[in-house]
């Protein structure tokens, strides 16, 4: 049986841990295949594309620089990645090379997970920042029939994305934060504010309303102090680390046709590598 191959393709690549993350479900699950780091020029990004299918790769993920500009070499395009204007995942499907975008599966199946039923009478989002972290967070939220509030400090982006995503979502700056917190049932950031060696993200979460979860996608801290703040006024927190194992289940799934598992296990041991590295207080 010819071995399965699957990469990540980016430039840089080598602080990617998603060959961590693919090479435990590859062990755990007795698979002949493998998963590698794949560092390219955005000018050879054609050339390695064009040539996928005579290397015998089965796909694989897209980081920076490349989510962009694989998008035309796609044959087809999911709905997620065009929404999302970025593509994270390649794979092959009915002779078609897909592009397809799983971010936003990572921050819901990551909710769903931590703060189970957390969408159960949920009806506000109110999400801080308007980068590509953000698309992935509406798209989810409307997905799972919430409504949505941007925050940016740039008013601008934040209405650019209310127009690009619809009537359910709306843009506000961030002199209009306390006021929405009141009526949040979730409050994501999606910024880079509060990520070890950023700036810290000011916000007082004293007027958020009782119940709502509050989730950080950054997990470097593991546990910013957004969450702590967050926990200690009784409010139940979602790091971020469980966005980027569950993005990972239905790339794994194309390519080596097994579903995988989020288990605790898994995310001990990137937990682990966190503190190896310094990385995880």
């Amino acid at each position: 049986m010819t071995t399965k191959r699957a990469f990540v393709l980016g430039h840089p690549v080598s602080h990617s841990r998603s060959p961590m993350l693919h090479g435990h479900w590859l062990a755990l699950h007795a698979i002949d295949g493998s998963y590698e780091t794949k560092d390219v020029a955005p000018d050879a990004v054609s050339d390695f594309i064009s040539g996928m299918r005579a290397e015998g790769w089965a796909g694989g993920n897209v980081t920076i620089p490349h989510k962009l500009a694989v998008m035309r070499y796609c044959d087809r395009i999911d709905d997620a990645a065009q929404q999302l204007g970025a593509v994270n995942t390649l794979w092959f499907e009915d002779g078609q090379l897909v592009g397809g975008n799983t971010d936003w599966i990572g921050l819901v199946g990551n909710l769903d997970e931590q703060a189970p039923g957390w969408d159960d009478d949920a009806r506000n989002a109110v999400i801080l920042g308007a980068g590509g972290a953000a698309r992935a967070a509406i798209y989810g939220m409307l997905k799972r029939g919430l409504s949505v509030q941007v925050v940016n400090r740039t008013v601008e982006k934040a209405r650019e994305l209310a127009g690009h995503f619809g009537s359910q979502v709306s843009a506000h700056g961030t002199d209009e934060t306390e006021v929405l917190l009141a009526d949040a049932d979730l409050l994501i950031n999606t910024t880079s504010l509060g990520m070890k060696g950023q700036p810290p993200l000011e916000i007082d979460l004293s007027g958020l309303k009782e119940g709502a979860v509050v989730y950080d996608v950054i997990y470097v801290p593991l546990e910013t102090a957004l969450l702590k703040q967050a926990a200690a006024k009784g409010h139940r927190t979602v790091d971020g680390l469980g966005m980027l194992l569950h993005q990972a289940v239905d790339g794994f799934e194309h390519w080596f046709g097994v579903r995988p598992e989020v288990t605790p296990e898994l995310r001990q041991l990137i937990i682990d590598d966190l503190v190896a590295k310094g990385q995880a207080g």
